[in-house]
Order: C-alpha cells, then structure tokens, then sequence
C-alpha cells in the first residue's frame, strides 16, 4: 500500500513538472503560424482552393524532426543553440549562424507588424494608431518580463490563432474542392517553396532550444530518468504542435478557398471584401482575430528567438537582451508605417523562400550538435534519427533552390 501511494505521489509531482515544462514547442510552433504563414496561406487557398492541403499535412514530417532536435539540446545541455554553437565551435561560428538569421528577422518584424494592423484595421482601427501602441506592448513584455511570466501571456495569445481561423472557417463551410492538385509549372513549384519556406523559420531553432534550456533550469531534477522523461514530453509537445500548425495553414487556406486571387491580401478593406463576400460579413472580424494573434505572438517570439541567439553568440548576459529587441524592432515600426501595404506583400512571399536559404546554417551545425556524443551524451541522434533529420533538411533546400531556378 505504501509502494503505491509513492508510485502514485511520483507519478503526480512528475506530471505537476512536465505541466509547467509545457510552452516552447508549443509556442514555437504557433509563432510558426505568423502573419506571413497566414497570408502565405491565404494566398495559397484564393489560386488553388484546397488544392495543396495533401502539401501542408505533409511539411509535419520534415517541421517535427528538425524542431524536436532543437528542443532535445536544449534540454540536454540546458543552454541555447548560440551558446552551444559558441562553446562547441567558436564565438565567430556562432556570430556568422545568427546574425544572418537577426537581419532576416527585421523584415519579418515588418510582415507581422503589418498582420497585426491588418487585422485591427479590419475592425476599424486605423494603422497610424495600432501600430505605435503593439510595438510598445511588445516591447514591455520582452522587456519587463521574464520567460516564464511572458509565456503565461503567449499561451493565452495562441488560443486567439485557433479561435479566429477556427471561426471563420466555420462561417465559410467546407466546400468540395478537391485536396490534391499538382502541376509541374514555375509558378506552382513557387508557392510550394513559399509554404516550405513558412513551415521552419530560422529563429524557430534557437528559441526552441533556448526557451527549452530557461525551463529545464528552472525545474528541478526529480530522479535520474527525469531527463529521459522531459525528452520524452519535449518530442510530444513538439508533434503536437507541429500538426496543429499545419492543420491551422490548412484551415486558412480552407477558409479563403474562392477569394478573388487579384485582391490584395496585405489591404484591410480588400480583404475585408473578398471575405465577405464569400462568407459573410462576420468572417473579416473572426479571420481578423486571428491574424492579430498569429502577428503579435510573432513579434514576441521572434524578438525573444532572435536576441537570445545574438547575445549567446557574443557571449552577452541575457538580460541585455533589451537592447537587440529596441533596435531590431524600432526600424520595423517605422518602415510600417510610411510604406503603403500593398507594396509588401511581395515582400512577404519572397521572405518565405529565403527563409530557407538562411535556415541552412544554422540547421547544419544544429544536425552536427545533435549526433555529437561529446555534447549530447547518450541522447545524441541515432542513425535512424539522423537520416530522418538530414532528409527533412535536404528537402526543404531542394524546394528552395527550385524556386529561385
């Protein structure tokens, strides 16, 4: 009896653990779903309805293996990939891999900045208002916030995602478009390149691992398996969030299935129209929830993702963090709000393809990192596991070189 109540006591403290370690895949995977995926996707459902769902369900695969591993180091090693990278290789390693990724970042500051707006302006708030007041929220919270209080406020946030796209699928209606269509023409291997280029993100490798690293020192260790066992959960949350990211472009594409192609998806009133017109007058205020959510989590995610990356590299404490988030968001807000929107929206499909070139970097001495027994010990990737990551790795490369052919 006694062996049972402390079988069951372990058990219960174990999964009080794993609960509170719950967060960065999770989050990662939802920041995934940012404003340019969105309207990636969006642009994806209006030129070929449901035509490339069978695709986004099949970027889970290559999305879960090579996040998984950027959560697995950071569990194991309790440090982020920039301080691994410049413990393990060199400082001038580690600035060369996050930099390029902080640069592409201030573009991507823009695309959600504009998402963000987008949706407010779709509910009558005009952008000159909403902007200055997201950048300040956004900056408080990076800012006067650790980690772990800040995430509380993302997991909330994610919800909005699943809400707002929800819904407005559900005022659309399912229609009988079919799921599967493929032509070989440049302009379908384009957006195929554009979706890839959404599924993994640059800044998704270092904050998963970072964030992952914040919550393994901030829990205790309860048992010498409880490494093996937060593996364990970190690969879970990480499939989870994989298919739901995936599903949610599916649902956005699902939803903007018959817009007019030519309308101009970064215009609040464009999109506003289109939507209604083909599912009502709610659907611009559901969809545009849930491309305020997918925008602002971004922001926030991104920021954290991208200035962990460069202070690990440089070897700067993490609490001068502030400073990379003011200067790489500043220049974003500005460029918002003096360029028009529809100017920008090439911008956000062109971003989504050399997403994947900048990716590769980092992604190759992350692969390096993980099959490293001197780093990982005895939770470095197995043959099966490093086939699986270095294909999903190939495969996107070969969608964006294709792209630029």
């Amino acid at each position: 009896m006694f062996t049972m109540r402390r079988n069951w006591f372990t058990m219960h403290r174990n999964n009080i653990y794993f609960l509170k370690l719950f967060g960065p895949a999770w989050l990662v995977m939802m920041a995934d779903m940012d404003a340019s995926s969105t309207i990636g996707a969006a642009e994806t459902g209006a030129i070929f309805k449901y035509g490339l769902i069978w695709f986004l369900l099949l970027l889970v695969i290559p999305l879960y293996f090579i996040q998984e591993v950027s959560g697995r180091i950071g569990a194991v090693t309790r440090k982020g990939l920039g301080e691994v990278i410049r413990e393990n290789y060199s400082r001038k390693t580690a600035i060369l891999l996050s930099f390029p990724m902080a640069l592409t970042d201030v573009i991507t500051y823009i695309i959600e900045y504009l998402g963000v707006a987008i949706g407010l302006e779709m509910m009558g708030v005009p952008v000159y208002i909403t902007v200055p007041i997201v950048y300040i929220i956004h900056i408080l919270i990076v800012t006067k916030r650790k980690y772990i209080k800040a995430e509380k406020i993302l997991l909330l946030i994610s919800s909005l995602l699943i809400i707002g796209f929800g819904a407005t699928l559900a005022v659309r209606g399912i229609k009988d478009y079919s799921p599967i269509y493929f032509v070989p023409s440049p302009d379908f291997i384009y957006i195929l390149a554009v979706n890839v280029g959404a599924v993994i993100m640059p800044f998704m490798l270092f904050f998963q691992a970072s964030a992952t690293a914040e919550k393994m020192r901030w829990i205790p260790k309860t048992s010498e398996n409880f490494l093996n066992r937060a593996i364990k959960h970190v690969k879970a949350e990480t499939l989870i969030g994989a298919i739901v990211t995936e599903l949610l472009m599916a649902i956005v594409e699902m939803a903007t299935a018959g817009i007019d192609p030519s309308a101009n998806f970064a215009s609040a009133s464009d999109l506003s129209s289109a939507l209604q017109y083909i599912a009502g007058s709610y659907s611009p205020y559901l969809f545009g929830i849930g491309l305020i959510g997918a925008g602002f989590l971004a922001l926030v995610i991104i920021s954290l993702g991208s200035a962990w990356g460069i202070v690990e590299a440089l070897g700067i404490p993490r609490e001068k963090s502030y400073i990379v988030y003011i200067l790489e968001s500043l220049p974003a807000v500005i460029v918002t709000l003096i360029i028009p929107s529809y100017l920008l929206i090439n911008v956000v499909l062109n971003l989504l393809v050399a997403f994947i070139f900048v990716l590769i970097g980092p992604a190759i001495v992350m692969g390096m990192i993980a099959r490293n027994k001197k780093i990982m010990g005895e939770f470095r990737s197995s043959c099966l596991q490093n086939v699986e990551y270095w294909g999903s790795l190939i495969f996107i490369v070969i969608f964006g070189i294709l792209a630029i052919l």
